[in-house]
């Protein structure tokens, strides 16, 4: 008679490497004998493989996290994944993070959330966070978290002779990187008088997407953004045509971009668009895409073309604020554009700050964004990849701050429009460079004041008017219009062949119309 089987408890690492076996065709029961486990935890195992590799991929892979044997959830999941994304983010940028900074932001985010609960932001939470995570104890010393600067001279050293080897130009090397982006983000000292900040209905955003940037290395083929929020289809994309945006959608729940999700966009997006260009330039159909190292990406193996020209190359650990190309300034000039965009779009539609919050929406920063990703210049990603390629550094031109010009000028105009006489410079720039939402980015939030809610009385009096004011025959009301407007925005979103720039046309010619109403309600008052 056989004795009780022993039982086994198995470590993250050992889940992966089971994953990856399963992937490889080898059998439940040879798995079952190999890890000495029953067959149904080898079925278990496969059932719940993403849940597994996105644990993995979202703790801090230097450290220790394989040995790890449970993947116990925190009590509040949401601040947990805002957590973890801004405590990566401040590694990546070599700043200090002690015990009592990540109390501090924990508490702020639990507030800036919404969330109900009694929170409590003690020592043994921090312990149990630094364990879900793997994060090592001396990262909470408040030690400087500096690239690693050995490790990068190695690689870029490596990285060209890969480059020669393959006889690779520039126009076939790609970088992508990806970062979160508050959309409704605006000046605190911008669109809010300074009386009405304290109050219980100003706090900071938390409307977040996520944004992909990729290009190669000439900086002459950006492909569209890729942007992911949490959304299936969010309710501005009402009428609207997915495959028509400006910009690869996905959506997810997760802080960061899932290995599902990036394995999709690598397959269908990316090696096709870039096969069209290398085509179109009379290049063979071969590239590499560099990639920060592992984040939600799959492995390196997982991710080529059908045919294996087109391959990915991960930067090792703790190198990305100083080689990754991405992280050179680019992804930084792609918000300022969009903060600055937001910024005009405001100063054009001239309405309430309250009203331009609430007339704000996803579709609306995704077309921003898009712009702004456009207006990145192709010297900008060139000077981006120096540090890779030193002999580029000549062609890249002067190295003007397009960032503190744009500053200058828009502080300049807002000081001189209504609502907004108490910004400046630093305010601005300050927004500018803000990764977050932190105290230089402030909104209004759902929560209005009673007299700012919808009336039904008005509310009726538009309807019973509404057939009145569409009759071409009267005169056309700028409420009408706008309205006219609105749905002739939602008919062009659902055609395929529309082009952006028609839809941005009438986009400001929206902009346009509210102004012009809001003038008119001015006269009236």
């Amino acid at each position: 008679m056989l004795g009780k089987r022993k039982r086994v408890v198995l470590t993250i690492k050992d889940k992966l490497d089971i994953i990856k076996k399963l992937e490889e065709g080898i059998s439940f029961k040879k798995l079952s004998v190999v890890y000495g486990i029953g067959e149904s935890t080898v079925r278990d195992i496969k059932k719940n493989k993403e849940r597994i590799i996105n644990y993995a991929n979202s703790s801090d892979p230097t450290s220790g996290v394989s040995k790890r044997k449970s993947m116990k959830s925190s009590t509040y999941e949401e601040l947990d994944r805002v957590m973890i994304e801004w405590f990566n983010q401040q590694k990546t940028d070599g700043i200090p993070v002690s015990g009592t900074i990540c109390a501090k932001q924990a508490k702020f985010f639990f507030d800036a959330l919404g969330m109900e609960g009694d929170f409590n932001a003690s020592s043994g939470w921090l312990t149990r966070f630094k364990q879900r995570h793997g994060i090592p104890k001396a990262a909470g010393k408040g030690t400087k978290l500096k690239g690693d600067e050995t490790a990068a001279s190695e690689f870029c050293g490596n990285f060209q002779e890969f480059v020669e080897r393959e006889n690779l130009q520039p126009e076939q090397i790609y970088g992508a990187d990806q970062t979160g982006l508050f959309w409704k983000c605006l000046p605190s000292r911008t669109l809010a008088l300074e009386t009405e900040q304290t109050t219980s209905g100003y706090r900071s955003s938390r409307e977040r997407i996520i944004i992909m940037c990729c290009a190669n290395a000439t900086g002459l083929h950006k492909l569209n953004l890729c942007v992911v929020g949490k959304a299936k289809k969010p309710r501005a994309f009402k009428g609207a045509d997915l495959s028509n945006l400006p910009v690869t959608y996905f959506s997810q729940k997760s802080a960061w971009i899932e290995h599902s999700v990036f394995r999709q966009w690598f397959e269908k997006y990316f090696v096709p668009q870039v096969q069209k260009h290398l085509k179109s330039q009379g290049l063979l159909e071969k590239a590499v895409l560099l990639l920060d190292f592992p984040p939600a990406h799959p492995n390196e193996e997982l991710l080529s073309s059908d045919d294996g020209r087109i391959i990915v190359k991960y930067l090792p650990p703790n190198v990305t604020s100083l080689i990754q190309p991405m992280s050179q300034g680019v992804l930084a000039t792609v918000k300022r554009y969009y903060r600055a965009g937001l910024l005009q779009k405001y100063m054009g539609e001239g309405i309430d700050p309250k009203m331009f919050w609430k007339n704000l929406t996803v579709l609306d920063a995704i077309y921003e964004v898009s712009r702004a990703w456009n207006m990145v210049k192709s010297s900008t990603i060139t000077k981006a990849w120096k540090k890779l390629f030193p002999s580029n550094e000549e062609n890249s031109g002067m190295n003007i701050d397009e960032g503190a010009i744009l500053a200058a000028n828009l502080a300049t105009v807002l000081q001189n429009t209504e609502d907004c006489e108490h910004v400046d410079i630093e305010n601005i720039d300050q927004w500018f460079d803000s990764r977050s939402n932190d105290s230089s980015c402030q909104v209004l939030t759902d929560s209005e004041s009673a007299e700012d809610q919808a009336k039904p009385a008005e509310q009726k009096h538009f309807n019973k008017t509404r057939k009145a004011e569409l009759n071409p025959e009267k005169h056309i009301s700028h409420k009408a219009a706008l309205e006219w407007t609105e749905n002739l925005l939602d008919y062009l979103e659902q055609q395929e062949d529309m082009l952006l720039s028609d839809k941005l046309v009438l986009r400001r010619l929206r902009t346009i119309i509210r102004r012009k109403q809001k003038i008119q309600n001015n006269k009236s008052h």
